[in-house]
């Protein structure tokens, strides 16, 4: 280990160099003062020196001499002392309190900026600094606070279909399943449960591809009329099994493409529905697709007859974690990560989506994609 070397402090070799500053003028004025006096006696001999010049005048001359100017060196030192001090000490001690106070883990802490020029400029840069590192730093702990959300939010909604394959499992095993249709009914269960758990780690595979940017596409043409209708079919299997009713309209005409990841635009519209579905609060649920045209674009809507979401909350449902409803979102799992791979996902299209919603009446997801237009050359 290097050892550390003493120095001295900067207020004291400020003293030291006002001491000096002092000392040596008042040895060079007296040294000066005997030369011409040693100079006068041997041009003049010393006889005559003292004779045309009284030695009592001459040492109390030489002494007043020696007082102003030591009078005006210390009034001069003292005078630059401050200056130095204020100028240069004060700020050096207050950035070495601040940066002590950061070191501490305090980032709190401002300098009030009172200076120009470079020290100034230097409490300037001390306080951007601090503000950035307050920054990274909240940014750290808000990220933590969250993945430990997401962490906590995925077990819960992995514990659930895991308990039920097990029940299910256990069932078959100890020939509670003991018909077709039950054992029938009992394998459906456990594959759509198993399904479910499937979206929950493919969720966390893309929330770490938007974190890094690297989610994986396969852009290609695709006819609009004839995906949807893929879609609509596949959805509404799985909401006719919840008793949910399903409309799709399709406004757009059969020749209409866009250029788009058959995958990824499949899970928005799954992630979409599945939000919608967790929120149904109503027995006789609803659930509307249309397909817009908008002359350049396609709009899609996705509306339903839920609890619908708060003025307050509506700009932030796209974030990456937010919940609505804390307390009532727990209960449902959710790992509050569903819409922001959505919203992303959408304008990695070159698209981009928003949200419409009334309290008690129910929401509507709006997102556009613009159309794959040929141009000539193309095949």
């Amino acid at each position: 280990m290097k050892k550390k070397r003493k120095e001295t402090s900067l207020h004291s070799r400020i003293i030291i160099a006002c001491m000096i500053m002092v000392i040596i003028p008042i040895i060079l004025t007296w040294i000066s003062l005997l030369g011409i006096k040693t100079y006068f006696e041997n041009t003049l001999g010393v006889q005559s020196f003292q004779a045309k010049i009284d030695p009592q005048i001459l040492r109390l001359f030489m002494t007043d001499i020696l007082i102003a100017i030591v009078v005006i060196l210390l009034i001069s030192v003292f005078v630059l002392k401050q200056w130095i001090h204020k100028g240069i000490v004060n700020p050096i001690w207050e950035l070495n309190i601040a940066m002590k106070k950061i070191a501490e883990g305090n980032l709190d802490y401002r300098l009030d900026n009172h200076y120009a020029g470079e020290i100034g400029e230097l409490f300037e840069n001390y306080e951007d600094m601090r503000l950035r590192l307050k920054e990274s730093t909240d940014e750290i702990v808000d990220n933590e606070k969250r993945n430990r959300e997401l962490v906590s939010n995925i077990s819960h909604d992995l514990k659930t279909p895991i308990t039920a394959i097990k029940g299910y499992v256990e069932g078959i095993m100890d020939g509670v399943a003991d018909t077709p249709e039950k054992m029938d009914r009992y394998i459906k269960t456990i594959y759509n449960k198993a399904n479910d758990m499937n979206r929950l780690i493919n969720e966390l595979t893309i929330y770490s591809g938007i974190d890094n940017n690297r989610i994986p596409y396969n852009f290609q043409r695709i006819n609009v009329s004839e995906y949807f209708n893929d879609c609509v079919e596949e959805v509404g299997l799985d909401l006719e099994s919840k008793r949910i009713e399903l409309n799709f309209y399709n406004l757009v005409s059969d020749d209409t493409m866009i250029i788009a990841d058959p995958e990824q635009m499949k899970r928005v519209i799954n992630n979409i529905v599945g939000n919608s579905i967790k929120y149904l609060d109503k027995e006789n649920g609803t659930i509307e697709i249309r397909i817009l045209d908008e002359v350049d674009s396609i709009r899609v809507e996705i509306e339903d007859n839920g609890r619908g979401i708060a003025a307050k909350d509506l700009s932030r449902i796209f974030e990456r974690f937010y919940r609505t409803d804390e307390s009532r979102n727990s209960s449902k799992g959710g790992s509050g990560i569903g819409l922001s791979i959505v919203k992303k996902i959408v304008e990695d299209h070159g698209g981009y989506i928003w949200a419409t919603s009334k309290e008690s009446e129910g929401t509507c997801m709006h997102f556009v994609i613009r159309k794959y237009r040929e141009v000539d050359g193309d095949e």
